[in-house]
């Protein structure tokens, strides 16, 4: 599936009519949801991080840069963009660059680990308007939560909350990464929303960047895929889970959300030095459609070629003869890929157990394609976390705040 930069392509004809999941696979002239990671800096280093952030990319955009692509995202009518990272709140010009784009008609959502929402900026926030935060949290105790995204970070995530909701915002959001670990506390996430006004967001652990590492350890188990399907058929009706648990609709009914494969066709990535990708879960040269630098945003999402082929119909693979096809559409391709399983098979989770099959079969699992890992652990790394201990080649690789201001108050 790589694709060569500048190759342009024609995608399918949108259909005539139709539902949305037939109008949604076809593509669109901009994408619903556009995943922007502005930075790589991370003051955590999650053991499950899907793109390996600790370090800056010192190639990453310049404020000038981003402006550009704001003023693209305006012209193209794209409704919001969610900017995650790292830790965008680190980058020094993050909140210029969400005034910047509520003040040219794109909303903004933005994930933090909660490092910066100080009372005064969630009163700042509170007054903004088309903004939303979406805090991390993978535990819905410090135990679970801390094994996995490092000491202190279940307090950080609690006092961003606090902070938020006595300033008055609206409707934040509590941002779960579903492991085997929490599956057991669904209901203490929940009690944990509502207490602080939240909405609850789920969202499924991918293989990929450091992800992978641990995937075979966190995943959940399949009697836990079942009893997170029971849980959202019965709790789920104001809870958000995107794109994530379409692979768990063989089970029944279909859950709420988009119940398809979205990368290419309604959601892609831009990385923090412009790099377009068709997902945010596939940051791999393998799904690199080309870059903003070069021709603009509009340009790689209109002609890729890599987009062009995910917009297209599926008509083979062992997926399309399964009697479930209908239901899951084959799964997560992130999954896939990062698990060495074909695209167009089934999903390493397939609640039908054919992913066990396929995976206990000869397989080549992708090496990273980037990893921006801190050389060292710093005080924060979660006990799963296990990196090389060497000496850091720059200050950044230790502290990613270095030489700011805001490095003294890490």
């Amino acid at each position: 599936m790589t694709t060569t930069l500048g190759v342009e392509a024609t995608g399918p004809t949108r259909p005539r009519g139709g539902d949305l999941v037939q109008q949604f696979e076809a593509g669109l002239d901009a994408p619903i949801c556009l995943t922007w990671e502005l930075t790589y800096a991370c003051n955590l280093a999650c053991a499950h991080c899907l793109s390996s952030s600790g370090r800056r990319d010192p190639r990453e955009l310049t404020t000038e840069q981003c402006e550009a692509v704001i003023d693209e995202l305006e012209r193209m009518q794209v409704f919001y963009v969610n900017i995650g990272g790292g830790e965008p709140t680190v980058r020094p010009d993050f909140w210029h660059l969400v005034e910047y784009a509520v003040a040219h008609h794109v909303g903004v959502k933005f994930s933090t680990n909660g490092v910066r929402l100080t009372p005064e900026r969630a009163r700042w926030l509170a007054s903004t308007d088309y903004v939303d935060v979406q805090i991390s949290l993978d535990g819905a105790t410090a135990d679970v939560n801390d094994r996995v995204r490092g000491p202190g970070s279940y307090d950080t995530a609690i006092t961003a909350l606090r902070n938020l909701h006595e300033a008055g915002f609206k409707d934040p959001k509590l941002s779960v990464v579903c492991t085997r670990e929490n599956i057991p506390q669904l209901d203490e996430f929940k009690s944990i929303a509502d207490a602080y006004g939240a909405t609850l967001r789920l969202t499924r652990l991918r293989p990929s960047g450091r992800g992978a590492d641990v995937w075979d350890v966190l995943h959940p188990l399949p009697a836990q895929q079942r009893e997170l399907y029971d849980w959202l058929v019965a709790r789920g009706d104001n809870v958000l889970t995107g794109d994530s648990f379409f692979h768990l609709a063989p089970f029944g009914e279909k859950l709420p959300g988009l119940n398809l494969c979205g990368a290419g066709r309604v959601v892609c990535l831009i990385d923090p030095i412009g790099d377009v990708y068709a997902c945010p879960f596939a940051i791999h040269e393998e799904f690199l459609a080309g870059n903003v630098l070069e021709a603009g945003f509009q340009h790689v999402w209109q002609t890729s070629r890599l987009f062009a082929d995910l917009r297209s119909p599926q008509t083979g693979g062992a997926c399309t003869s399964c009697q479930f096809f209908d239901a899951c559409r084959g799964g997560c391709m992130a999954a896939k890929f990062f698990t060495g399983l074909p695209l167009d098979g089934p999903d390493p989770e397939c609640v039908q157990g054919y992913g066990e099959a396929a995976l206990a079969a000869p397989r080549e699992v992708p090496a990273a394609s980037q990893d921006h890992s801190r050389s060292s652990p710093g005080r924060n790394a979660p006990v799963l976390l296990t990196l090389q201990r060497r000496p850091p080649t720059t200050a950044c690789d230790e502290n990613p705040l270095a030489g700011t201001a805001a490095s003294a108050h890490s």
